[in-house]
């Protein structure tokens, strides 16, 4: 598969030290992109129910903009609340494109058996983790956000995957279409 070096990248929710987080591990994911167009937002933090209208109108005005050939977005299971916002608008929005919902591990426990798994050798799996944790100050509070939590979802979903390389990124795939329309 050839992907197009074209890429878009929001952020929802920011404030004071979390637009640059944004932004940076936004840099890291598109680098080598040819145009690229990274906007970070500041709906604020755990209400996103009551901002569905305000941020449906923004994802409205992102879909005038660009055409997207691949969408990651928050698994439809996941247990926080804004996530579970932005993957049903995500789907609302976008209805004739590839949507791959990604995996958090967190408090919440809502992991759960992914259809979709991309690949990788262990050189990539730790260059992940690394990127995670420079990206992600704010996160390192938390009592899951550790190499060894990411380390061990990937080698679990490289076990699932039957991975040459050991490891695997664990996606859902609600609809997957191959041919021309």
């Amino acid at each position: 598969m050839r992907w197009h070096h074209i890429a878009n990248a929001s952020g929802f929710s920011s404030g004071a030290g979390r637009d640059r987080e944004a932004k940076s591990s936004a840099l890291r994911f598109t680098k080598g992109a040819k145009n690229c167009l990274i906007q970070v937002l500041d709906f604020p933090n755990s209400f996103f129910p009551s901002e569905t209208a305000n941020i449906k109108k923004y994802f409205e005005h992102l879909k005038a903009i660009v055409a997207p050939d691949l969408i990651f977005t928050h698994a439809r299971h996941d247990l926080h609340q804004d996530h579970r916002v932005i993957n049903q608008l995500t789907w609302n929005t976008w209805r004739n494109h590839l949507i791959l919902e990604y995996e958090i591990p967190k408090y919440d426990g809502d992991l759960r058996s992914p259809n979709f798994f991309v690949t990788f050798p262990s050189r990539i799996a730790e260059r992940k983790i690394r990127n995670l944790m420079a990206c992600f100050g704010s996160q390192r509070s938390k009592q899951w956000f550790t190499d060894d939590t990411f380390r061990g979802l990937m080698r679990i979903r490289g076990v699932e995957a039957a991975s040459n390389g050991r490891f695997a990124e664990g996606f859902y795939a609600r609809k997957v279409v191959l041919g021309t329309p």
